[in-house]
């Protein structure tokens, strides 16, 4: 079967359900790689976790860019499939991917030129600033890789090559994992061992993707289809502003929630919410590769005009995706402690750990409608639309909510922040997504 019968004519739970499986997997085992610099780097200090918790802003931002012009292009390259457009899906496809290497250069240079300034905004202290410096410094060197991979990882998902991307991400992730405890632990490497190994996976990652852009049906991107044009860069803003947003908005607010934690509670509290955002990740990393088993679906058939087939995909993935996140949270709730000890066994860090992930266990359903709205709207073109439900959990309501609860509340107004952040997100998204939904 060739790839759009195979897209518009299988059975939309059997579609989602066969995309959605190599994407879970590798989704989750990039989750726990990103988990595993915090546990293994939890073995030296609480210092040290606390610093690959401030570097975390910069990561962030790398990954809003690279989604910025991975979702961007993919998004449009599917719709141009489902029409029958090939011509400009080939160009978008190389389009994108150049211009994120682009950015991964400016943003890999100016960010070593001026990682010392960086290094106070994210929240270093004096403690925990040679360690920030030190994880950073590696971080960036390599953000045309981890940018480049974002992006051909995306593309080809949005061509229903679900099993390429996973290939490219689980070697990487397999690297970093073998890494980790060898670099870390083994040459004493410290922070910058933590560094080395998270960009050798992003590396590994990207070359593979690069070969499985040569396999089978999927787009072969080539210097003749670079059009860096006003169409494009368009097309890109339009898709990828939603995950520009969502992305570069989770640094922003990773950002000032360091510094309102450690204003209050200095290291430990760091330590102990970096392990939360971490632990958080993780779980809802799996919701995340349902719905991007869901979204080549959306855009295919949203551009061949099979409307039943987007609003089937949409109740499916919200229904089935709360149903697993009401269990991720249930657990999360009852093991809360044993779960942050396990990273750093630290009593302060415990204690702080255990009560922001508890209150965030208590949202944790609500993720499914927020995350499903955002990629049906962004899926579909719906730009403005998916930028303000990207915008909303990590911007809108958490910017002012981290801003103004601990003044009140101390240290448990940092823990609410982001539960309360859901509950108004979940109330933005789903009126946005339905009026789409309705006219379709």
């Amino acid at each position: 079967m060739d790839r759009k019968r195979f897209l518009t004519e299988t059975p939309v739970k059997q579609l989602i359900l066969r995309l959605a499986f190599p994407t879970i997997l590798s989704m989750l085992v990039t989750g726990i790689y990103n988990t595993a610099d915090t546990f293994f780097v939890g073995k030296i200090s609480t210092q040290a976790t606390a610093a690959v918790g401030l570097v975390f802003s910069v990561m962030a931002l790398i990954q809003a860019l690279g989604f910025f012009c991975g979702h961007g292009s993919g998004n449009y390259l599917a719709r141009m499939l489902g029409s029958g457009n090939n011509k400009e899906a080939d160009e978008m496809a190389s389009t994108g991917f150049v211009l994120s290497l682009i950015l991964g250069v400016i943003v890999a240079a100016l960010g070593l030129i001026f990682s010392d300034r960086i290094a106070f905004l994210l929240g270093a202290t004096k403690t925990t600033l040679k360690d920030t410096k030190d994880y950073m410094r590696i971080i960036l060197l390599g953000a045309p890789f981890m940018m480049g991979q974002f992006v051909i990882n995306n593309q080809l998902r949005f061509q229903g090559s679900a099993m390429y991307a996973m290939a490219g991400l689980m070697c990487g992730a397999l690297v970093n994992l073998v890494l980790d405890p060898l670099l870390i632990l083994g040459f004493k490497m410290g922070v910058s061992g933590a560094a080395a190994a998270t960009v050798s996976g992003q590396i590994m990652s990207f070359f593979v993707l690069l070969g499985g852009t040569r396999k089978g049906e999927n787009i072969r991107l080539a210097v003749s289809n670079i059009k860096i044009g006003p169409h494009y860069i368009a097309e890109i803003i339009n898709g990828g502003a939603p995950s520009l947003f969502r992305q570069g908005l989770a640094a922003v607010s990773t950002l000032l929630l360091n510094h309102a934690a450690g204003s209050i509670g200095g290291d430990a509290a760091i330590a102990g919410m970096s392990i939360v955002t971490r632990v958080m990740m993780l779980t809802v990393s799996a919701l995340i590769g349902f719905g991007q088993g869901y979204q080549p679906v959306c855009s295919f058939n949203y551009g061949a005009g099979l409307y039943k087939r987007v609003r089937e995909g949409f109740f499916f993935c919200v229904r089935y995706g709360t149903i697993f996140l009401v269990a991720g949270g249930a657990l999360c709730f009852a093991f809360a402690p044993h779960i942050i000890g396990w990273f750093r066994d630290d009593p302060d860090v415990i204690a702080i750990g255990s009560e922001a992930l508890r209150y965030q266990s208590c949202t944790l359903p609500l993720m499914a409608g927020i995350i499903m709205s955002n990629m049906m709207l962004q899926s579909t073109g719906k730009g403005v639309k998916a930028s303000i439900t990207a915008s909303a959990r990590n911007g809108l309501f958490f910017i002012p909510l981290i801003l103004v609860l601990p003044n009140y509340f101390g240290l448990r107004g940092v823990e609410l922040s982001q539960p309360i952040s859901d509950i108004l997100s979940l109330a933005l998204s789903l009126p946005l997504a339905w009026t789409e939904l309705r006219k379709m």
